[in-house]
């Protein structure tokens, strides 16, 4: 929740429900693409 304060806000800006919920899970997808960038990508390396 930290991280989610962090970059998206502290509140919630939409006034109905449903519109908090969608917009609750497009901070959650930014994050995760946020997460995703920073991740390396890695390789098995065989010998």
């Amino acid at each position: 929740m930290f991280r989610f304060k962090q970059v998206v806000g502290d509140r919630l800006r939409s006034r109905t429900i449903e519109r908090q919920k969608r917009e609750a899970m497009v901070g959650v997808d930014v994050l995760n693409r946020m997460a995703a960038l920073g991740m390396p990508e890695s390789e098995a390396i065989r010998t």
